[in-house]
């Protein structure tokens, strides 16, 4: 006994981190984290600053003058601007819980060894991973077959289920859910919906988390949907990216051709300020929602590591 308490006292002191050491690291990953916050400070700075101070200055951390033209211009345009915005959230809320549903389930039939089906279905969701259809086909199947064409489902549907994210998910199960426990339900007799939404989502919020925090990000992101499946004149269902991508295009062509424009009228036009405000429209959102998954996502990215 005292053998062992020796040998566990020596692992303690060698897995022990000396304070010089611990100091250092601390320093080098506040170095790394300001080295990566560095370019979004540059990108809220740029976006309150005077469009004189860009062309003269460049993109600087302390403009000659500060203004809020970039936001007031966007602000022209909020009725457009703020109807996107409510067409993300919903797409990216409707999508996430969509992709979250039927990944989950179908990772976990996969997962469960008496599924007489299990391998023939895990090779057909294989196979789109290493061979996709192509864009032809999955344009004439959800705008002809399935008449996704100007409407909300072209936003969700197309992106919804991922082979990807249904592998990680079966292989989550299988590692991380003791068989015990599910055999332990059946025995006192809970059916399969049961045991999955009482007992297996409980023990796999991590790898839930982390797939709806990519979902989310997929969503939010995604402006080639509405590119592929809206018309021009379908506006009341364009999201926020496609959105800010058409202003960019719109000022990027007043700014080539402000000749033909009336006098003064170009200078009022902040084409290089208003793409980072477009920019922290974008994220800030997205930004904020990220701590309510940070707990789950830091362990999500653990699945398949080996334990010591």
């Amino acid at each position: 006994m005292s053998a062992k308490r020796k040998e566990t006292g020596g692992e303690i002191r060698y897995m022990r981190v000396k304070p010089v050491t611990n100091v250092l690291f601390s320093l080098v990953f506040i170095l790394l984290a300001l080295v990566c916050f560095m370019p979004a400070l540059l990108v809220l700075i740029v976006s309150f600053s005077a469009e004189s101070s860009v062309v003269s200055k460049g993109y600087s951390y302390w403009p000659n003058a500060w203004s809020l033209e970039s936001y007031r211009y966007l602000g022209r345009q909020i009725e457009y601007i703020g109807r996107a915005f409510l067409n993300s959230i919903g797409v990216t809320v409707v999508g996430t819980a969509m992709g979250l549903v039927l990944c989950s389930t179908m990772g976990y039939a996969l997962s469960r060894p008496n599924y007489r089906l299990r391998k023939f279905f895990t090779w057909y969701i294989f196979i789109p991973m290493l061979f996709s259809g192509g864009l032809v086909a999955s344009y004439m199947i959800n705008a002809q077959i399935l008449g996704l064409k100007n409407t909300y489902w072209a936003l969700i549907l197309p992106i919804c289920c991922s082979s990807f994210y249904i592998i990680i998910m079966r292989t989550f199960f299988q590692t991380s859910v003791p068989d015990a426990i599910i055999e332990s339900a059946k025995i006192d007799g809970a059916r399969q919906i049961r045991i999955f939404v009482q007992i297996v989502l409980p023990i796999s919020l991590p790898a839930v988390a982390t797939i709806g925090l990519f979902y989310t990000f997929a969503y939010w992101n995604d402006w080639l949907m509405a590119k592929y499946y809206l018309n021009s004149n379908m506006q009341d269902l364009f999201p926020l990216q496609y959105v800010l991508i058409s202003l960019e295009s719109s000022i990027e062509f007043l700014s080539r051709n402000s000749q033909f424009m009336a006098p003064g009228e170009a200078s009022k036009v902040p084409a290089e300020t208003v793409r980072m405000a477009m920019v922290m429209i974008a994220v800030v959102p997205i930004a904020c929602s990220y701590p309510f998954f940070q707990k789950y996502f830091i362990s999500g990215l653990t699945i398949g590591a080996v334990k010591g």
